[in-house]
C-alpha cells in the first residue's frame, strides 16, 4: 500500500477496502499517525474522503410539529405576508385600487407557511481507551456520519478525563477537517461519561432545530464520579453506539433512560447502525 517512502497507493487501498473494509479503514486510521509527514498527510486526506463516502446512508427525518413562519416568497410557499411585504409593495408604487406602476420585486416579498423542524446532532466520542486501528476509524466514520446527515447543525465532542469540543454546534467547520481532527486523537486517561453528556446538552441548546439528538459512541464504562443517568435523562433524545462484545454498561444505561442502542463490530457498520437507530 505504501510502495515507497512518502507514497500511498490509492488503488491498493481500494482493492483492500473491497476485500475487508474494516481492516483497511483501521490501517488507514493508523497511517494517519505515521512518522513520515508526507505519508501521514496523504493518509489523512484519503481517509477523510473514504470515511465520508462510507458514512452517507441517507437523510434524517425531522421529528415534531412544524409551525407557521414568515419566509422568503416562493409561488407555492404559502399566503402572502402583507405586513412583512409592505416595503416591497410600496416601492413598486401600488395605488389604493391595486394598480402597480411597476412590477413588484418578488425578492422583497414574504409569505406565511409551514416551517418544518430541522435536526441537530451532537456526537460524543469516547477516547479514554485504545484510539488506534478500528476504534479510531469507528470514531472518524461516526463523525463523518453526523456531518453528512446535518452539515449545518452538529457538534462533535471527544471525551476521556476532559471533554474536548472538536466541532461546536454553531460554528462552521469543513467536514473533512472534522474527520481528520478526530483521526488525530489518541486515547488516554479516565472516562467522564456524565461530563460528556452535560456538554452535549449545552451544545444542543445552541440549536433551534425541532429534533435534537445526542449520539454516544462508547462502552459507557464511567471511571469518573458523576450522575450519568441524570445527565443522560436531561437530553431530548439519546442514541448509543457501543462496541460489539463490550456493551453491558451501555445496555444498562440505555434501559435506565430509554435510549436506543446498537452495537457495531467495526467502522463499516457505524452508518447503518445510526440509520437503524434514527428509523426506530
Amino acid at each position: 500500500m505504501s510502495p515507497e517512502v512518502g507514497e500511498l497507493d490509492e488503488d491498493a487501498v481500494q482493492d483492500g477496502f473491497g476485500d475487508d473494509p474494516d481492516e483497511m479503514m483501521a490501517m488507514l486510521a493508523d497511517l494517519t499517525g505515521a512518522t513520515d509527514p508526507k505519508l501521514r498527510e496523504l493518509a489523512k486526506r484519503l481517509a477523510a474522503r473514504l470515511f465520508l463516502d462510507v458514512s452517507r446512508r441517507g437523510p434524517v427525518r425531522p421529528r415534531g410539529i412544524g409551525k407557521i413562519a414568515s419566509m422568503p416568497y416562493s409561488p407555492d410557499g404559502g399566503d402572502l405576508d402583507i405586513d412583512a411585504s409592505l416595503e416591497a409593495i410600496a416601492e413598486a408604487g401600488v395605488s389604493s385600487v391595486g394598480a402597480a406602476r411597476r412590477a413588484i420585486d418578488p425578492n422583497g416579498l414574504r409569505v406565511r407557511g409551514w416551517a418544518k423542524p430541522g435536526t441537530a446532532f451532537c456526537l460524543m466520542v469516547d477516547r479514554s481507551g485504545s484510539m488506534g486501528g478500528k476504534p479510531l476509524a469507528t470514531s472518524a466514520v461516526a463523525a463523518a456520519a453526523v456531518a453528512s446527515r446535518s452539515p449545518e447543525d452538529y457538534s462533535v465532542l471527544a471525551f476521556g478525563k476532559d471533554v474536548v469540543v472538536a466541532k461546536s454546534q454553531d460554528v462552521h467547520k469543513d467536514s473533512e477537517r472534522v474527520v481528520t481532527d478526530i483521526l488525530a486523537l489518541r486515547g488516554f486517561g479516565t472516562t467522564d461519561v456524565a461530563g460528556a453528556l452535560r456538554v452535549a446538552q449545552l451544545q444542543l441548546q445552541r440549536s433551534r432545530a425541532g429534533r435534537r439528538i445526542a449520539v454516544l459512541l462508547s462502552d459507557c464504562r464511567a471511571t469518573v464520579d458523576g450522575d450519568v443517568v441524570s445527565a443522560a435523562s436531561a437530553l431530548d433524545e439519546l442514541l448509543i453506539i457501543a462496541p460489539e462484545g463490550d456493551s453491558a454498561e451501555a445496555e444498562t444505561l440505555a434501559a435506565a433512560v430509554g435510549a436506543r442502542l446498537r452495537c457495531v463490530a467495526g467502522p463499516s457498520e457505524v452508518a447503518d447502525a445510526l440509520s437503524a437507530l434514527l428509523d426506530r
